[in-house]
């Protein structure tokens, strides 16, 4: 496959001027599922970067623990518990974008929440799997849904234990893509230094960020930032996932100037002042 560099235009063609007659539910209704007791904190930062990725609308479902913390930190979020099914599967049937996979765990809980969607999400939906949902999958050898648009961001390790593609072979290109497709996977972003991106038989890899991005829940930032993005800019999926890891990693670049290690939290707060600078420039 031919590997082609993904480049800052990606954002000038996707970050676009909001019309003025607009309002929040044409921006993207997404609901994000993750956030166990012990892994709250994944969630938190997810929610945090839908919100500054400009989705219209935040939905956080997650253990009731993080009920206060999810307040405190991002008031604009709504708040569902993740126990509740007949909520849970409201919610699923009114948002356009569901995020899975932040600070999930991988107990019985996890498993059955990733069912529960994976059987619930129609062609209207855009699904983004992150995390601990892939790791439930790759545990209990299940597929992604044929029926959403789907978006799977799997760290090496990740993608090792869910496609069975080890470490040394990644490098082939092609043995990916075809994992891909019988996964009945539309996007995925293999997160590594220079990340890729594989879909509709294209090979992008991101050539900017570093080490200083190398720490807990930059991932989780990530997936909000990709549920924001493609609840948004609703013209190609393909291109706002671009654009979203594209976005992800400058601004870490920028930061990195300045600061040794870049808090993924960081990232979630600056991500709309930095939006604004781009469409300032178109």
């Amino acid at each position: 496959m031919v590997i082609n560099e993904l480049k800052s235009d990606i954002l000038h063609e996707v970050i676009l001027r909001r019309p003025d007659d607009s309002h929040k539910g044409d921006f993207g209704r997404v609901l994000l599922i993750g956030g166990s007791m012990q892994y709250g904190g994944a969630i938190l930062m997810a929610g945090q970067a839908s919100v500054g990725a400009g989705a219209g609308l935040t939905t956080v479902a997650t253990d009731k623990v993080n009920l206060t913390a999810l307040h405190t930190r991002t008031p604009e979020a709504m708040f569902l518990d993740w126990e509740d099914d007949e909520q849970l599967l409201a919610n699923i049937e009114k948002n356009d974008v569901i995020v899975i996979g932040p600070g999930l765990g991988t107990d019985q809980h996890a498993l059955h929440l990733v069912k529960l969607v994976f059987k619930s999400v129609t062609d209207k939906h855009i699904l983004v799997v992150d995390g601990s949902a892939l790791t439930v999958m790759a545990e209990n050898h299940l597929t992604f849904p044929r029926q959403a648009y789907t978006i799977a961001t799997p760290h090496q390790m990740e993608w090792a234990r869910l496609s069975g593609v080890q470490l040394n072979y990644q490098t082939e290109h092609q043995l990916n893509e075809v994992q891909r497709q019988i996964l009945n996977l539309d996007v995925l972003v293999l997160k590594q230094h220079h990340t890729l991106i594989y879909a509709e038989n294209e090979l992008r890899q991101l050539m900017i960020g570093g080490a200083y991005q190398a720490t807990g829940g930059m991932g989780d930032v990530l997936a909000g930032i990709i549920g924001g993005f493609v609840g948004q800019f609703k013209k190609n999926h393909l291109k706002a996932t671009e654009a979203a890891v594209y976005a992800h990693s400058i601004i870490a670049q920028e930061m990195a100037a300045h600061s040794y290690v870049v808090k993924p939290s960081f990232i979630a707060d600056s991500l709309s002042n930095y939006m604004s600078r781009i469409q300032s420039n178109l």
